[in-house]
């Protein structure tokens, strides 16, 4: 048993030894040979003890302890090759007399024109020559509705063409693009992450050492008292059994794995145990607005205009489109029935247009619509989109589209900033817009407009500063600063890319979400705190015994046991506690936050991109 079961510590501690320094596993090693070995001599020089049961019960809560741990570390982070995948593999060179070739990526060179067709996504960033169509921006802007581009506009690596082809001048290579720079930030930004060290791990430090010279102490005290190697060894084997780290072990994986249950029953998964930690340290939350704060899906929040007349065939036209806003027309109307289409054409940047009973109608952009309507185009202020519909020579409807919040977010930022952390939201969507959703959530510091290297370097600027960064998104263009931060969730309805680079994810709209994982992450860091309280308390009484020898091997095996065994006890409170919100009564906390949240918006202060 103690050959097989023991392989990883004897493994490891060898490993230690050989690079010339000591971890934890190497007094566990020295304890579960020496309990072997002089049980094997008792045994065969008719001893009255052999100890074989102390050294399987040590590796069987050592293994226990490290499974849990092993659990809470496996799930590797895929992110930066889910964003390789957005490249693409080559593009289509337009050469003289109207010939094209396919050339891979890496032959792309600064100059070349090439020919993105729709559906495809930019291999380079370039310049647009010729074309018009709908763009997806959301992997630099973070904003999942699309955007007209026109000929002399900029475009990054990676975008995605939605509607019309274009041909575009290759500004630079794809080693020097967009996307090669995102990825460059998500690799450094996680191996700065991969540095953080762990309580267990800093404990481990000082630990090792200290039992070494323990044992050491006891052997040599008892040999200069008694003289007998047989009683000296039979001390020191129990200094090393009774201090084994077991309860130390079993500290902090058991509560996160238990912190880990109790968060998936609210719709939160934990990747990795150590943002328990990282979590219970953040001192500044730093939010994304589009998919984070907001569902990132349009929501009509007005009509103007005849559309009980023409339910059916605003349906149809928006049936026909994939647009962001013709979906959430098309979900308002989700139980009218569809009028039948003639020939129906998208018009990309502008909307579609059908022929619907012999008669042209429209549905988009509230001046293109206007432009076969009797009606003059709506007024729209800055924070809100127009959609519009219209027969021919007939009155226009107008939907007002707004992206609304999450659901408790409100009270969550309120939690929050009662917690004493400092609040700010970075957005890649237009600083109107970010301006009115702070007010709304009383966020006194935003900024807009921003790219994903503006952000890292917000999240640096905050981390120089001495704060301990929780990065809240969902989009491809936040992978890099859910790196970068100390700790980072991110929603299950966000990109892939974003889902993969956190290391939380809540699955549920409500934004609760996230004070619930700070709560829980505070109370596991005080049960860890708790443990290792009762891992020391518990050497600090059983030491100074085994030390005098009044202990035997087997009894200091069960006395580690009965600690290991305590240690679980107090982690399973963790998972004792009420569902959200907490421990507190829901009603009093949900009074408390909207008292703090005020009944006005107050003034913001936007940070200088």
């Amino acid at each position: 048993i103690v050959a097989y079961a023991g392989q990883p510590f004897f493994a490891s501690a060898y490993s230690a030894l050989k690079a010339g320094g000591l971890n934890m596993d190497v007094p566990i090693s020295l304890a579960v040979l020496l309990a072997l070995f002089m049980s094997i001599y008792e045994s065969m020089t008719g001893g009255e003890n052999a100890y074989f049961d102390a050294a399987v019960m040590l590796l069987f809560f050592l293994l226990i302890g490290r499974t849990l741990d092993h659990m809470m570390r496996e799930k590797a982070r895929g992110a930066v090759t889910r964003l390789a995948s957005f490249a693409a593999k080559g593009a289509v060179v337009a050469g003289v007399g109207g010939n094209v070739r396919f050339v891979p990526l890496g032959e792309i060179k600064p100059g070349m024109r090439l020919l993105v067709a729709a559906g495809e996504r930019l291999p380079v960033d370039g310049v647009v020559v010729s074309g018009t169509s709908d763009l997806d921006r959301s992997l630099v802007t973070g904003e999942s509705a699309s955007v007209t581009i026109r000929p002399g506009e900029t475009l990054e690596a990676g975008t995605l063409n939605l509607t019309g082809p274009i041909e575009i001048e290759a500004l630079r290579s794809a080693g020097k693009s967009f996307l090669s720079e995102i990825i460059e930030m998500m690799e450094a930004a996680e191996n700065g992450k991969a540095r953080y060290v762990r309580i267990a791990d800093r404990m481990a430090a000082i630990y090792a050492p200290a039992v070494h010279l323990l044992a050491a102490l006891t052997f040599a005290g008892w040999m200069f008292q008694s003289g007998d190697w047989h009683t000296s060894v039979y001390a020191a084997i129990s200094v090393l059994i009774i201090t084994c780290p077991c309860a130390l072990g079993l500290a902090v994986p058991v509560v996160h794995v238990v912190g880990a249950n109790r968060l998936f029953a609210d719709g939160v998964m934990i990747k990795d145990g150590a943002a328990f930690e990282k979590l219970g340290e953040v001192t500044t939350v730093i939010f994304d607005k589009t998919g984070t704060l907001t569902l990132g899906r349009p929501a009509i929040t007005g009509v103007s205009g005849p559309l009980e007349q023409h339910r059916d065939a605003v349906k149809a036209l928006a049936a026909r489109s994939h647009h962001p806003s013709a979906a959430a027309i098309a979900r308002s109307l989700a139980d009218t029935s569809v009028a039948p289409l003639g020939e129906a054409t998208e018009h990309p940047g502008f909307g579609v247009e059908a022929v619907i009973n012999g008669c042209r109608a429209r549905l988009g952009r509230s001046e293109w619509v206007a432009g076969i309507s009797a009606s003059a185009p709506p007024d729209c202020n800055s924070e809100a989109s127009a959609t519009a519909f219209a027969f021919e020579n007939g009155e226009m409807v107008v939907f007002r589209l707004e992206d609304v919040l999450r659901p408790d977010a409100v009270e969550a930022v309120a939690e929050l900033r009662i917690a004493g952390l400092d609040l700010e939201i970075l957005s890649g969507d237009a600083p109107a817009v970010v301006a009115a959703v702070a007010a709304t959530l009383g966020i006194d510091r935003y900024a807009g407009g921003l790219t994903p290297d503006q952000k890292i370097a917000r999240i640096a600027e905050l981390q120089q500063q001495g704060h301990k960064v929780l990065m809240a998104g969902d989009g491809i263009n936040d992978a890099p600063a859910l790196a970068m931060g100390h700790a980072s969730i991110a929603p299950a309805s966000g990109s892939d890319v974003g889902r993969l680079a956190a290391d939380l994810v809540f699955t549920r709209d409500s934004l609760s979400a996230i004070p619930l994982a700070r709560r829980v992450a505070c109370k596991a860091g005080r049960l860890v705190t708790q443990n290792f309280a009762i891992a020391i308390l518990y050497n600090c009484i059983a030491v100074p015994l085994a030390i005098s020898g009044y202990v035997t091997p087997l009894v200091a095996a069960i006395a580690m046991s009965a600690s290991s065994l305590v240690v679980v006890a107090n982690s399973m409170r963790l998972g004792l506690s009420a569902s959200t919100p907490g421990a507190e009564n829901s009603t009093t906390r949900r009074q408390t936050v909207l008292l703090s949240a005020g009944a006005e918006p107050i003034a913001g202060k936007e940070i200088a991109a």
